[in-house]
């Protein structure tokens, strides 16, 4: 007997490794061995793999069988490596083709009948392959849609074992069996909300434009019922249609975490809106073994809204400050570290207060000054020295209200036509730097060489910055709030009353 051969695919966060599967035969008392740094899930894949086998009609040795996944110190978990599993033992014992499974990478957990099942991170894991060097990758037939979203690899879709097994040149008679699918998943997206519901809030309507025409974090704080929810709820419907690398990196994470997936990639920006009982992990990922995307990698070039978020965990909040920074989501392990992606705008939403009419102009608060400054205390310092756009909304009196009804309000598709026109121009502009909207640009950057401004241009942040009331850090997200007003009027830099207006989103002065 030789030894058998083939190749699956290890994932840690959306970076996967090929793995070598081995399987050696050898005349002991009858075991199933598995070696090589597997979880809980994938050591028990002896009952899946030999009851599939058996009741697929190719059942395995009953040697002692000794399976490798190598490298052995690479962490390993999931059942998607039933099948390489399975095809390696049949390998090993001259069942299949040696040569066959050696230039297959294989993917796919395995039923007790032997069907495969769709298994969750095949795209992630077909882009591995695929930038491995790999271009034939075998998946279950309920996958066979997300893997040909990945460009120039042969994909071969199976429904059972034996069917793989005939692929790879096993004598035995051809079996139809009805193949395990997911949920059909092509009926039509809900429609993008409409900016045109929004009754008055002007104010809020532009800076909303601003921050979508930027890439620009948000903060929103006003009474019940000032529309901030609303104003949220319509940031994703006027952001442009996602790149190609963009909707391929929002549809990975959400094979990743298993929802399902179309026969496209997603174009359009995702929207998370966590409820404020969630935990860190819940919203950043994590995992004792298996590692799973969290909130804020699932709104990954999309929209991560926190509504009530004084009432989240403060350790929840201060959790975003990294990926804030640094676009990407780090989970740290004891043996492993998995990378997400984390370049999302974060809104969030709040009220002044527990009763929420501190600052009302229509009612009395009635809570106490160490009420309010705890409730608002709530949010860190260093969070919302990260936060580009900070707005004060109040409710819309009933003159506004009438005043609104008499003209037309801005609809979703003209605002959507003037960000994607403002990121165009933002993009012509930093042509060559890797960023595509001023929310990335480092703020040393833009005050260096010829992109640093006038002293008089800049001189109402310099007088602001000398006396307290902004942070360097906040200094620079000026800066960033300004160039996007430029862009978004369509002027080659910023002039004074873009400084003085990106001052006012930010600090209200």
């Amino acid at each position: 007997m030789t030894v058998g051969r083939t190749w699956a695919v290890a994932l840690l966060g959306l970076d996967g490794s090929l793995v070598e599967v081995e399987a050696d035969i050898s005349a002991q008392l009858p075991k199933f061995v598995i070696i090589g740094l597997a979880d809980r899930s994938l050591g028990e894949a002896e009952g899946r793999v030999r009851q599939a086998a058996t009741n697929a009609g190719c059942r395995l040795s009953g040697q002692r069988i000794t399976v490798n996944l190598s490298p052995a110190s690479l962490p390993k978990n999931g059942s998607g490596f039933d099948l390489a599993i399975a095809l390696s033992c049949l390998a090993a014992d001259s069942v299949v083709s040696n040569e066959s499974i050696d230039g297959v990478v294989h993917i796919g957990e395995l039923g007790l009948d032997g069907r495969l099942r769709p298994t969750p991170g095949v795209l992630p894991a077909v882009l591995a392959a695929v930038r491995a060097g790999r271009k034939t990758v075998m998946v279950p037939a309920g996958n066979e849609h997300e893997a040909r979203l990945i460009p120039d690899v042969t994909v071969i879709p199976v429904a059972s074992l034996r069917e793989a097994a005939i692929w790879h040149g096993a004598s035995l008679t051809p079996v139809e069996v009805a193949p395990i699918l997911t949920a059909a998943t092509d009926a039509e997206a809900p429609a993008d909300l409409d900016l045109s519901d929004i009754v008055g809030q002007e104010d809020a309507i532009q800076a909303l434009l601003v921050a979508a025409a930027g890439g620009h974090h948000l903060m929103m704080l006003g009474p019940p019922g000032a529309g901030k929810t609303m104003l949220a709820a319509r940031l994703p419907g006027i952001l442009p249609d996602l790149g190609v690398t963009e909707a391929l990196d929002v549809t990975s994470v959400r094979s990743l975490a298993g929802q399902p997936i179309g026969t496209q990639l997603q174009s359009r920006p995702p929207f998370e809106s966590p409820h404020h009982t969630a935990t860190t992990a819940a919203i950043l990922g994590g995992g004792s073994k298996l590692i799973r995307p969290g909130a804020a990698a699932r709104a990954a070039h999309g929209v991560l809204f926190l509504d009530e978020a004084p009432e989240f965990q403060a350790n929840v909040l201060d959790a975003l400050r990294q990926p804030l920074e640094s676009g990407t989501i780090s989970i740290h392990r004891a043996n492993a570290v998995a990378h997400f992606p984390g370049r999302f705008q974060l809104v969030l939403a709040a009220n002044p207060c527990p009763c929420g009419q501190y600052g009302s102009r229509e009612n009395s608060c009635v809570c106490p000054p160490a009420a309010i400054r705890r409730y608002l205390g709530r949010l860190s310092g260093p969070l919302m020295d990260r936060i580009d756009i900070q707005l004060r909304m109040h409710r819309i009196s009933r003159a506004e209200m009438v005043l609104s009804g008499e003209t037309a309000g801005t609809h979703s598709t003209d605002a959507r036509r003037l960000v994607s026109e403002t990121r165009q121009r933002t993009v012509s502009r930093l042509a060559g730097t890797g960023w595509t909207t001023n929310g990335q640009v480092p703020g040393p950057w833009l005050r260096a060489g010829s992109r640093a401004l006038p002293r008089d241009v800049t001189e109402p942040i310099d007088r602001a910055l000398e006396h307290g009331s902004i942070t360097m850090r906040g200094y620079d997200r000026v800066l960033r709030v300004a160039w996007t007003l430029a862009d978004m009027d369509a002027v080659p830099r910023p002039e004074k009353t873009h400084i003085g207006r990106a001052l006012f989103l930010r600090k209200g002065i």
